[in-house]
């Protein structure tokens, strides 16, 4: 091993220590499912907006977007644009409302369990239904967090040869990303969880936002940024910088635009960014929350797009398509080289990387387990279990769905872009319309709720998996994401089946229009 990656090493083994150690610190905090689970819901304004964008931004954002700019130029930030949108609108119209009604529906605790308070399910069919959707989707998009950590380790660590992955480097590195990960979230719960969230956001922030600067300055110290693109195989940077063109020069299709911010709509449904709004202390931390975390969504996405541009222009050797997700750790390693100082605030930097990866598995694991724990074993299964057991089930759970997203992210070749498109979806179009139906329309019914919620599921499993079209799913043959075709159907059997089944009762209505008058 170089001396560079010596350097490298102990900046990642410092910073993996500290997660671990805030994790310690934690579990002699947690007393109760209340504490594991949700922090008291006592978190202020800076943790909870960090802890949510640093959960929803994961490798995704310094590998996966980077990586789809770079290969395609800025006809791929379509997909920013959606999810700054998203986060604008799940901030503005959810958060607040949510934190309310979880109070008043029954002091729910997971996003499941608000449910079944809501709609008076004592059957807890929709707490089945909601944590068998979890556990299947966080599986896929924990195993993308993996995957990226695993990546990152073989980029820096590992032997590659004509492109592709060292087998060997990645396995360790996905081992590694793994326990961390893993320790840390088993001892600490949601506090360890949102604290290491707040130092990894803040990390997050800084390493995006420097990076791209520092290489713009360099690249465009003696030549024009359309210069440096042409000089590395960019045949017309005019259309690669036109975010109407792809880099052949035909205009970007309406279907893909729509596709892109599509991607908004996923934010709805996401068990592990709502439930941080559940976890806020009071109203002026909601709205301090809000303002913090739009601003760092809208650096963040930017900074990405950027590095993708950047990296193409910059970095020394072409990368392929099954190595352009590594574009923001080359140009880590092009830029700090040469001496120790630089080496390691290089390391500081790719530290981000994990930052981002870590931020989003921990988060994920934690609904997973919530999800086992309160709504399947303490909801359904053993009500009267003592607080005890369940945490200890829930914390089983965290280990199951780690192994499981383990053997997902075991190929090498699995893209993070991917992984995370499959479980946004996912979460889009099953919980998406449920949660904001629950929150704005009083006429929705629990009818409704399931048959939305699973309709939401299968569309997108049967859209993106099944070859129903010449051999193809009907996303590749169509381009349309699936979320945008599942979010909208569910929509529809959600309303249908709510306006044709039984009236909410009259103490259901009750609670709903007395959300105007809670104050937190």
């Amino acid at each position: 091993m170089t001396t560079s990656n010596i350097i490298v090493l102990v900046a990642f083994a410092f910073y993996m220590l500290v997660m671990i150690a805030i994790g310690v610190v934690y579990s002699k905090k947690t007393k109760n499912n209340e504490d594991y689970f949700l922090g008291g819901r006592n978190l202020g304004g800076w943790t909870a907006a960090l802890s949510a964008q640093a959960s929803d931004m994961s490798g995704w954002l310094l590998m996966g977007l980077p990586g789809s700019v770079y290969l395609a130029g800025t006809g791929e930030v379509w997909i920013a644009i959606g999810l700054l949108l998203g986060t604008i609108l799940n901030w503005y119209i959810v958060s607040s409302r949510l934190r309310k009604y979880t109070i008043v529906a029954g002091n729910s605790l997971t996003i499941p369990s608000f449910f079944q308070n809501r709609y008076r399910d004592k059957k807890g069919i929709i707490k089945i239904v909601s944590a068998v959707i979890i556990a299947i989707f966080f599986a896929v998009y924990t195993a993308s967090a993996f995957s990226s950590g695993a990546k990152l380790f073989a980029t820096l660590f590992g032997n590659s040869q004509n492109g592709e992955m060292d087998q060997t480097a990645y396995l360790i590195g996905l081992i590694i990303a793994s326990v961390v990960i893993l320790v840390y979230t088993f001892m600490g719960g949601f506090k360890a969880v949102c604290t290491t969230d707040l130092i990894q956001g803040l990390l997050m922030l800084v390493a995006i936002l420097a990076v791209p600067i520092v290489a713009y300055a360099i690249l465009t110290w003696d030549q024009g940024f359309s210069q440096a693109l042409i000089s590395k195989g960019v045949e017309s940077p005019e259309n690669y910088l036109d975010f109407l063109k792809n880099t052949d020069g035909s205009p970007v299709s309406a279907v893909s635009i729509i596709s892109s911010l599509a991607w908004g709509l996923g934010y709805f449904g996401m068990p592990h960014i709502i439930i941080r709004f559940m976890a806020i202390k009071n109203e002026a931390e909601v709205k301090k929350s809000r303002k913090i975390a739009i601003i760092w969504v809208v650096l963040s996405l930017a900074a990405a797009c950027l590095i993708g541009m950047i990296a193409r222009g910059y970095l020394s050797t072409q990368l392929e398509a099954g190595s352009s997700e590594t574009a923001f750790i080359r140009l880590i390693q092009e830029i700090f080289a040469n001496n120790g100082v630089l080496i390691f605030i290089g390391g500081i930097f790719l530290c981000g990387i994990l930052a981002a990866i870590m931020s989003t598995a921990d988060s994920q694991l934690l609904v997973t387990a919530s999800a086992v724990s309160e709504d399947m074993y303490k909801g359904v299964f053993k009500k009267n279990a003592s607080e005890k057991n369940a945490l200890w089930v829930g914390k089983i759970a965290v280990v199951v769905v780690a192994v499981i997203a383990f053997f997902i992210a075991l190929d090498p070749s699995s893209s993070i872009m991917g992984l995370v498109s499959d479980a946004w979806a996912g979460f889009g179009s099953a919980f998406g319309p449920v949660v904001l139906l629950a929150l704005f329309w009083k006429r929705s019914t629990l009818a409704g709720t399931v048959s939305g919620m699973a309709v939401g599921a299968l569309t997108v499993i049967v859209w993106d998996y099944i070859p129903l079209v010449n051999g193809q799913t009907p996303g590749a043959a169509t381009g349309l994401y699936s979320l945008a075709i599942g979010f909208f159907l569910a929509l529809l059997v959600n309303v249908v089946v709510s306006l044709i089944s039984k009236k909410p009762s009259d103490d259901i209505v009750k609670e709903f229009e007395s959300i105007k008058n809670i104050e937190i």
